[in-house]
């Protein structure tokens, strides 16, 4: 049976942890939340992240990618304590299914690594211990060793390599200043600690071993990270048979900080392998995150060694060919003028991944906002040049709301952001982008709606609302790369930016940018990277903004702000046509459970507020015809208002139902018009109950079951004279397409989304897409209508509905 429902779109952030991630040919697995997002950074059409896999029950920590019988495989961990094996089912880069599942850990899972060619894998985790692993085509993987580590610390980093001798090296880090290196001589079947390298200051985070040389006699390097801001390579070189060391290390004593290059000596009995220190790498202001070598070169090629950092930059190290010093060639990323970290623009938060194509023409790296950046060399200039990479929320999604006319989609997430999502349209080719950050704040979003397709307001935990206004520089952008009409007005400001501790985005003006302005640097502070004025060409491309431009450009002008509520703002509702807006905050008693209602054009308040619940009002919704208002609450009744006048601002209670369901009810929405007066509600107790307003009374339609408490409900925006649809979310993710009756309301057809296209945490908010001119311009059903849907887990779904 075909699929009722297809991932149009899927936007995640990555989560920040140096080993979430890894990069071969055309696949780019990464950490997001409790899933693993598949992402093509290669594929021309843009097309973002291809799916999620889940499984895992917390975050995920750690990913490889590795090349079994033709076709990828990933090993993942995470803060579950598992280790899960997810291998190819498909044609598809994206099509894989979890296989195996380990559970040998009792900690979070921090750190793995591979070594194909001798089949094996090692993980580490935060119960202080190394596990090795058999690999084994079509089995179970086995566990061949276990190691507590001593002295007692925690690996955050490994790296295996096979030396020439076939002795296989494992290098370990984490919460110490040292590195331990185990051996598995090429007649054994265990590792055995046989050195102790010692020089870092810091807790380290990253280790990578490349082959310098690809004949018999090749040296090995071994690059380390740490958080003291600096990079340790160390040589490792097979032994002349006529000189032997007979120096002794003690490899369990203190870690020693001197620079002494006493060489280590490991390997087996007849080959003997020395571990010297080769060269330090001084650069980076800040913890360093990854190093990695570029897995690309040819014979005589020096090695490449790629490093990220917390001060926001990409660093390319190579060796220097005439006096053979390792030196920063390449640096990527920010410069120290726009750092700011005072100011929720001024900084990235650093970057926690940096990793190689695998023919090293292209870089990529993971931020702390959850965005990738991507650089590409062009190999005429000899120049990297930054790319579309692909953004999303690095925390649960609260809330979101499409435009009036449904050219964009806006979310909000307890991540402190406000995301503007669009399709850029170039030729034939269509990709959804995120093309703004309208709101960068202090405090976790909880709610969001449109008032105009210019305007939205948003609800946070600081207990007070804001309004935004699209500025002119979004509205040219979207105009150019989206193919909308020009639709803001003059008055409006260029541009907003946000000051140094403020929480309220200020209007800024646009200059030439030849102009230079005394004020660019607000109060002489160059440290903040408040900008007074943008300069014209800041937005000014033809492509989706990148993430430097999304942090500092493309916030939205606030405003105004609401205040009246005591506590934490838990939802809001504008009415259809702009001119009234509802809200309600967390409440545990009848004096906070209120509903305020403000006109949408001064924005005052129209008192007295809505009286109707005991507990938090957990949603709000108007009419189409914005006759009435729907409340529902934790107290586990609905409420209905209606307008003393047509063209009134004023609502007066017109029913409620004290016992409306059993339990807690979190959603509400009405259906079009169409059908007449009819709304539902849903909640805790797994029923989705259909109710129809006639004669000034509430009718019960229809009851529909679910096997899972629902969390989000929505109506399809256009019925025709047959039918109409109603969309429903549980708990744990599944998401159910209802067809009603348009006469009596009863259930005509019911399908699920696939498992493999669906949330596996709590659904949030799901809203369908209007139709361009507004939610009942048209009666008629389509082909396919689109279905937007937020949730714990950080992602958005776009779905085309059949």
């Amino acid at each position: 049976m075909d699929n009722v429902a297809t991932v149009e779109f899927l936007a995640a952030g990555g989560n920040c942890h140096p080993s979430a991630a890894d990069w071969a040919p055309g696949l780019l697995a990464f950490g997001s939340h409790h899933n693993i997002a598949i992402w093509n950074p290669e594929d021309e059409t843009y097309a973002g992240i291809t799916a999620l896999l889940a499984g895992h029950r917390d975050k995920v920590n750690a990913i490889k990618i590795y090349k079994a019988e033709q076709a990828y495989q990933i090993i993942s961990g995470g803060a579950d304590k598992t280790i899960r094996i997810w291998k190819s089912s498909g044609n598809s880069l994206s099509a894989f299914q979890q296989t195996v599942c380990l559970e040998e850990h009792h900690g979070s899972v921090n750190t793995i690594a591979v070594l194909p060619q001798a089949k094996i894998f090692v993980s580490g985790a935060s119960d202080g211990t190394l596990k090795i692993w058999n690999l084994v085509d079509d089995e179970l993987p086995t566990l061949a060793q276990s190691c507590i580590l001593k002295p007692r610390f925690l690996p955050l980093a490994t790296a295996l390599t096979q030396l020439p001798s076939g002795d296989i090296v494992l290098a370990v880090a984490g919460t110490s200043n040292h590195i331990q290196i185990y051996v598995r001589g090429h007649s054994s079947t265990h590792f055995s600690l046989q050195a102790t390298l010692t020089g870092h200051e810091g807790w380290l985070r990253s280790l990578d071993f490349a082959q310098e040389r690809f004949d018999n006699s090749r040296d090995v390097l071994l690059a380390s990270a740490s958080q003291d801001k600096y990079i340790r390579l160390w040589r490792f070189r097979k032994q002349d048979a006529a000189v032997i060391n007979t120096d002794k290390y003690d490899i369990t004593g203190d870690p020693i900080t001197s620079l002494s290059n006493k060489a280590h000596e490991v390997g087996s009995a007849d080959a003997r392998y020395t571990i010297t220190f080769e060269a330090l790498l001084i650069g980076h202001e800040d913890w360093i995150y990854t190093a990695r070598w570029a897995s690309s070169r040819t014979d005589g090629q020096a090695p490449t060694l790629l490093s990220a950092s917390a001060d926001n930059s990409l660093s390319i190290w190579s060796a220097d060919a005439a006096s053979g010093l390792w030196v920063c060639s390449t640096r990527l990323g920010e410069v120290s003028s726009q750092k700011g970290s005072t100011t929720a623009t001024g900084s990235t938060g650093g970057f926690w991944i940096g990793l190689w194509q695998s023919d090293s023409s292209s870089v990529v790296s993971l931020g702390r906002t959850g965005s990738w950046r991507r650089w590409k060399l062009d190999s005429d200039s000899d120049m990297w040049h930054q790319q579309v990479g692909i953004s999303g929320h690095v925390q649960e999604v609260r809330g979101l709301t499409w435009s009036r006319d449904g050219s964009s989609l806006i979310s909000t997430s307890s991540d402190q952001t406000t995301r503007l999502w669009c399709q850029w349209l170039r030729d034939t080719k269509l990709s959804w982008h995120e093309f703004s950050r309208p709101q960068i704040h202090g405090y976790d979003l909880n709610c969001i709606d449109s008032v105009t397709n210019d305007q939205f307001i948003s609800g946070a935990d600081e207990k007070l609302l804001r309004v935004f206004n699209k500025p002119k520089a979004i509205d040219a952008l979207l105009s150019r790369l989206c193919g909308l009409d020009l639709s803001a007005k003059d008055d409006l400001p260029d541009a907003a930016n946000i000051p140094v501790l403020g929480l309220s985005n200020k209007a800024v003006t646009v200059t030439d940018d030849h102009q230079e302005h005394d004020n660019d640097i607000h109060d002489g502070d160059e440290e903040s990277g408040f900008e007074a004025n943008v300069h014209k060409n800041a937005l000014d491309f033809e492509h989706p903004p990148l993430e430097d431009h999304l942090a500092r450009h493309t916030l939205w002008p606030e405003i105004e702000k609401l205040y009246g509520h005591g506590y934490e703002i838990s939802t809001v509702a504008a009415s259809h046509d702009g001119n009234i807006v509802a809200t309600a905050c967390k409440a545990s008693s009848i004096d906070h459970a209120t509903i305020r209602i403000y006109e949408a054009r001064e924005w005052r308040e129209i008192k007295p507020p809505l009286k109707a619940h005991s507990l938090t009002v957990t949603g709000l919704a108007f009419s189409p015809d914005n006759q009435y208002l729907l409340s529902v609450g934790r107290d586990r009744q609905w409420s209905l208002f209606k307008r003393q006048e047509p063209e009134s601002p004023t609502f007066v209670p017109l029913t409620a139902d004290p016992k409306g369901h059993s339990r807690m009810i979190l959603g509400c929405s009405w259906a079009p018009s169409s059908v007449g007066a009819i709304f539902a509600t849903a909640g805790r107790d797994r029923v989705v109950k259909i109710w129809r307003v006639r004669d000034g009374g509430v009718e019960n339609l229809t009851n529909i079951p679910s096997k899972a408490p629902v969390t989000a409900i929505a109506f399809a925006l256009e019925a025709d004279t047959s039918q109409f649809r109603l969309a429903f979310a549980c708990e744990e993710g599944s998401i159910a397409i209802v067809d009603l009756d348009a006469q009596d309301a009863h259930v005509l057809d019911t399908k699920h989304i696939d498992d493999l296209c669906k949330p596996h945490v709590v659904v949030n908010a799901m809203k369908w897409r209007p139709a361009k001119g507004g939610a009942d311009a048209s009666n008629t059903v389509v082909e396919s209508k689109k279905l937007a849907v937020a949730s714990d887990d950080g992602s958005i779904r776009i779905y085309s509905v059949r």
